[in-house]
């Protein structure tokens, strides 16, 4: 039996990615796909697709070369379709309905008015509060269109064909904001849709497993690349219980882990019966060539280079090893422009954009479409220790992503202690799992101080700690003030060359969560 999916189509929007961890909450497996590709190919292939969803953007309909995919496409489309927020004004203009721009624009929480109920409001109130964020509005809703609910300001805030599956809303569902917005989503998928929502990530090891089977040849082998977080461990082990002795995990220490990382990563590895681990030391290798580098695109990078030069030197001494497996997740692919729709590079993740175009290694990823909390789901159902398990995320490059401007080995000690005090004080507090990552970053600026009733002169370190569900956004935690106070006086105290300790307080976006 095909496994049914809802395709997303990503028109840019912001919550196009929400949309799609909302559906997998409603136990839909959910994929997202461009605007580029026609819905017909979109319906094809492997997967049972019964319903497409259209999701946001940050242009406007009727701007030039804004994305758009061909009227008649939607007039033929033989699944239920729900357009949100640029989707429900895109499904108006296919269909003949009259739009204007800027006259009703809304923003935030608003009031939204159920006229006709449908299947879509069964449960929600006639008024509740929704999350708008648009300047464009459908102000008259298409022929053979029947509207279901208004906006404060008189906008068709949802709308469905009177006859066929096709529905719009202006607001977004997907947001928590909106008031049963989950349960207008549900209604959809499975009222609308047929969906089953049988879907769970910890169900998908076993066919995983048949992924890879599938995948790697009998008579070839495969190196893993480990760095001990949740990602790059469960898919160790994954590849492990499948191909046993054809895999081969290496772990590079590039001089840029976390205090004690490298002894618990090859500890944990054992522990969990990897058989062929190779363990590489290669500080110095990373750090000579990150010398005098300060641009944080350059450093990932060099990094990216380096690990792939080790792997394929490392590959070289295994006979038939040609594969290379690594831990790469939706959003790093995400991140590095590789997926999606318009998705700009926000930063290069040294497994997926980093890898140099001449790697002779073929590449096997089996998480790249499970977000960080799937993975962690699928990591429980392998019996990976939980200490693995709920550890905050750490990037690949490691703390040369934490340290602003050229890594040195006073900034790389210091933001190595730094780190180490700032997750202890969390685990003594005892919010360390209510927060997504929790961290120190090294800048390159000083700080003037006063120590021992002298002039000192310093680093200044800023401590970071986020709240997020899968890293694609993310809010800043609101610490007690007594564990920063803590976090301070250890850093000061007991780290050495730093006279400045601060706390950062913006989200994602605008910023990224790690420095750079």
């Amino acid at each position: 039996m095909a496994q049914q999916r809802v395709a997303v189509v990503d028109f840019g929007g912001q919550y196009t990615h929400l949309i799609a961890r909302r559906c997998r909450e409603l136990g839909v497996y959910s994929e997202i796909v461009p605007f580029t590709k026609p819905l017909k190919e979109v319906l094809s292939g492997d997967y049972e697709t019964l319903g497409i969803i259209l999701s946001g953007s940050p242009r406007g309909v009727n701007e030039p070369n804004a994305p758009r995919i061909p009227a008649e496409d939607l007039l033929n489309v033989s699944v239920p379709v729900l357009g949100i927020c640029y989707g429900h004004q895109l499904i108006a203009l296919a269909f003949n309905g009259e739009l204007e721009h800027g006259t009703m624009m809304e923003y935030g929480n608003t009031y939204v008015r159920v006229i006709e109920r449908d299947v879509l409001f069964m449960d929600v109130p006639e008024q509740f509060v929704a999350w708008m964020s648009h300047m464009d509005s459908v102000v008259k809703q298409p022929p053979n269109f029947k509207v279901l609910a208004l906006t404060e300001r008189g906008a068709v805030a949802a709308m469905r064909h009177a006859e066929r599956p096709i529905y719009g809303v202006q607001f977004h569902p997907e947001v928590r904001h909106t008031q049963m917005g989950k349960m207008i989503l549900k209604r959809f998928l499975v009222d609308v849709c047929g969906f089953r929502c049988d879907w769970r990530p910890m169900d998908r090891v076993e066919e995983l497993s048949r992924e890879i089977a599938a995948t790697v040849p009998p008579d070839e082998h495969v190196i893993c690349a480990v760095s001990g977080g949740v990602d790059s461990v469960t898919t160790a082990v994954l590849l492990n219980r499948t191909l046993g002795e054809r895999l081969h995990c290496i772990f590079v220490d590039h001089g840029l882990m976390r205090k004690g990382e490298p002894e618990q990563v090859v500890s944990t590895l054992r522990r969990m019966g990897i058989a062929n681990l190779v363990f590489v030391r290669a500080e110095e290798r990373f750090l000579s060539r990150l010398r005098g580098v300060k641009d944080p695109e350059k450093k990932r990078k060099i990094i990216g280079e380096e690990f792939a030069k080790i792997f394929e030197e490392e590959a070289a001494k295994i006979p038939r090893a040609s594969w290379l497996a690594q831990g790469t997740i939706y959003p790093d692919r995400i991140e590095s422009g590789s997926a999606g729709s318009g998705s700009a590079l926000i930063k290069t993740h040294h497994n997926v954009a980093g890898l140099p175009a001449g790697l002779r290694l073929k590449l096997v990823e089996p998480l790249k479409d499970l977000y960080k909390d799937e993975v962690r789901e699928v990591a429980r159902k392998l019996g990976i220790p939980e200490e693995i398990v709920s550890r905050h995320p750490f990037p690949g490059p490691g703390l040369a992503v934490r340290i602003i401007g050229e890594v040195t080995e006073e900034k790389l000690r210091i933001c190595r202690d730094a780190n180490a005090i700032v997750e202890e004080e969390f685990k003594k507090a005892g919010v360390y799992d209510k927060v997504w990552q929790a961290f120190a970053v090294v800048t390159d600026s000083s700080w003037t101080g006063v120590m021992g009733d002298a002039r000192a002169e310093g680093y200044v370190v800023i401590v970071r700690a986020v709240e997020s569900e899968d890293g694609m956004t993310a809010d800043w935690y609101r610490p007690d003030m007594d564990l920063l106070d803590r976090i301070s006086k250890r850093i000061v105290n007991e780290v050495g060359n730093v006279t400045m300790v601060a706390y950062a307080t913006t989200p994602k976006p605008p910023s990224t969560i790690e420095a750079c």
